[in-house]
């Protein structure tokens, strides 16, 4: 079921992640502000916030890329890497999780991250089989809505948001710093994967990116699951998209239309040229959107 989104997906696929040569990939690092910084390498941005108490990371991308990831923070700070938390489960986001843990590092996330990590998972949209994670690399430490890390000087704020991306997703917030790691509820530059096989839902995207900006202001810095760090504007640019997309797949489906008609009609056309060039094309979106309706059908006013 919902096997459409896998060609486009391969990128985020744990399996196909495994095929890739890692040696080729560079971890870059960008400043946000002192003590806080983001590294691009492959799979979803990490967070970073370094100083005299040792670094945290926010999410760590792929296992063979942990010595470079490491590496990375290094140059940043030559403290120990303390904690970990994972913005949700999927393994472009924690497949580090276990090489960190082995050196000491204390992994936290939402309970339903650890949930779904220690047993096996079926992600429908690319027809993946996911193997349940080894124990090293469960969270140690869960929250079931909010929770605070201090650690140099900075009070780092994971606050769990609705079902969105998945359904454990959460929101870091470094509150002195005033960043903000959206996870996957925000790509920057693309439609949004909804993983609905993983408790995930269209709706919460739009939820995620209101508490987003509820907890940030006009300076804050937003970093994507994906893509370069955007500010308010861009994170509210994304809000509207995603809702005014929803609102004309349930109107169209409010009169009766099938997936076909739908598809057919283009909703997202005036939207393809900004958002539609990512790994999630607009009909795959449009059909989220469908199937993550059906569960809960529009009725005609």
């Amino acid at each position: 079921m919902h096997i459409w989104l896998a060609a486009a997906l391969l990128v985020a696929t744990p399996v196909v992640a495994q095929q890739q040569d890692y040696s080729k990939v560079e971890i870059r690092s960008e400043t946000l502000k002192p003590g806080v910084s983001v590294l691009f390498g492959a799979g979803g941005n990490i967070a970073v916030s370094t100083g005299p108490d040792g670094s945290a990371l926010i999410d760590d991308q792929f296992a063979p890329l942990s010595t470079k990831i490491q590496a990375a923070v290094t140059k940043l700070s030559p403290g120990p890497v303390k904690f970990l938390i994972n913005t949700h489960w999927h393994g472009d986001h924690t497949g580090g999780n276990e090489n960190f843990a082995h050196t000491g590092t204390v992994i936290i996330a939402h309970d339903n991250v650890r949930t779904r990590m220690a047993s096996d998972q079926f992600i429908a949209a690319m027809g993946s089989k996911v193997s349940a994670s080894p124990a090293a690399a469960l969270p140690v430490v869960t929250f079931e809505t909010a929770t605070t890390l201090h650690l140099n000087g900075e009070d780092i704020r994971a606050v769990h948001v609705p079902p969105a991306h998945t359904d454990g997703d959460s929101l870091i917030v470094f509150t002195k710093a005033n960043v903000i790691h959206m996870g996957d509820t925000f790509f920057a530059t693309s439609y949004p994967f909804v993983d609905l096989s993983s408790g995930g839902d269209v709706r919460g995207v739009v939820t995620a990116a209101d508490k987003g900006l509820a907890l940030g202001n006009t300076a804050t810095q937003y970093i994507p699951g994906h893509g370069p760090v955007s500010d308010r504007a861009g994170l509210i640019a994304y809000r509207a998209m995603v809702s005014d997309i929803i609102g004309r797949i349930v109107t169209r489906m409010a009169k009766g239309q099938n997936l076909t008609a739908i598809l057919a009609a283009k909703p997202t056309a005036d939207y393809d040229t900004k958002w539609g060039n990512g790994f999630i094309k607009a009909d795959d979106f449009v059909k989220t959107v469908y199937y993550c309706l059906q569960s809960d059908p529009p009725k005609a006013k």
